[in-house]
């Protein structure tokens, strides 16, 4: 079985995923992480030497590997994974348990502000210029995380909660 979770960063796909994993004794995988280990490179430098697309072509790569692997796994995926190629129709093809951990703008915001310096994607952007970046990226990436088999609500929850939540709609 595998459990898929999407959803913008700051979302807490990651701490959600590891709270999720020892619940139900899966491995959890951090699609980003097992990109890194795999081509042994930080995504930033594969970014920088090789490119999106050879990344994009990668990520999209592992991400079949780990969809057809044999294991019970609680997959987080990047932020933008979803949203490029054909990789949210492969994911909806191989699993029926995907995820979408929604919060506001204003929610994220409050969360990614704390961490902005250890997100390149937002390092460089002025903290009066978040909600615009936030909320463009949402507006496009939305028609992708919509097509989950489901969506958490997470505004005013924990990880906790939010883990609880899907639990509950596990078969």
């Amino acid at each position: 079985m595998k459990v898929v979770l999407i959803g913008y960063m700051g979302s807490g796909k990651t701490t959600v995923g590891k709270l999720l994993a020892k619940e139900l004794n899966f491995e959890f995988v951090d699609l980003d992480v097992y990109i890194e280990t795999r081509l042994n490179q930080k995504i930033s430098d594969l970014f920088a030497t090789k490119g999106e697309l050879y990344f994009r072509k990668k990520e999209s790569e592992l991400l079949n590997e780990l969809l057809d692997d044999n294991r019970d796994l609680v997959i987080a995926l990047g932020g933008g994974t979803p949203c490029y190629g054909v990789n949210m129709d492969t994911i909806l093809q191989k699993t029926d348990l995907v995820f979408y951990l929604k919060l506001s703008i204003a929610s994220l915001i409050q969360r990614l502000h704390k961490e902005k310096n250890h997100r390149p994607l937002i390092a460089h952007l002025k903290d009066e210029d978040l909600p615009e970046f936030i909320g463009k990226h949402i507006f496009e990436r939305g028609v992708f995380y919509s097509r989950a088999h489901f969506t958490i609500i997470g505004d005013l929850k924990d990880a906790e909660a939010v883990k609880e939540e899907i639990v509950t709609l596990l078969p």
